[in-house]
């Protein structure tokens, strides 16, 4: 199943040392980290927010638990506010409004006969 990660910085950064800290013990890391993840075909697309401290990509897992323990194996996910959405393919999507779309005519055509 595809997720939807996004991960966005909670802290601010008091002092150029704390940036210094951030990039080095946690960014960088989690750069790395993400670019093998990539590699290996588990993260299928996303990067870096631009203008903000933060990360959004769609992650292959095929479990909670798996994406679980791959996001808080990144350095810097204790710093981040992190949302997961699961994705439904735009062919699963489709189905479920084709089905819905029949059960609703079917229930209309009832109605007509029951009144008629």
């Amino acid at each position: 199943m595809q997720y939807l990660v996004e991960m966005i910085q909670g802290n601010f950064i008091n002092t150029p040392s704390e940036g210094i800290a951030l990039i080095e013990l946690y960014v960088m890391p989690t750069l790395h980290m993400a670019k093998k993840l990539q590699a290996e075909n588990k993260i299928l697309s996303g990067g870096a927010l631009a203008a903000e401290i933060g990360f959004a990509f769609i992650i292959e897992a095929n479990s909670a638990e798996e994406i679980d323990g791959i996001i808080a194996g990144f350095p810097i996910w204790p710093r981040m506010r992190t949302k997961v959405t699961p994705l439904i393919s735009f062919e699963g999507r489709e189905q479920t409004i084709q089905n819905r779309l029949q059960a609703i005519k079917a229930r209309m055509a009832e109605r007509k006969n029951q009144t008629s």
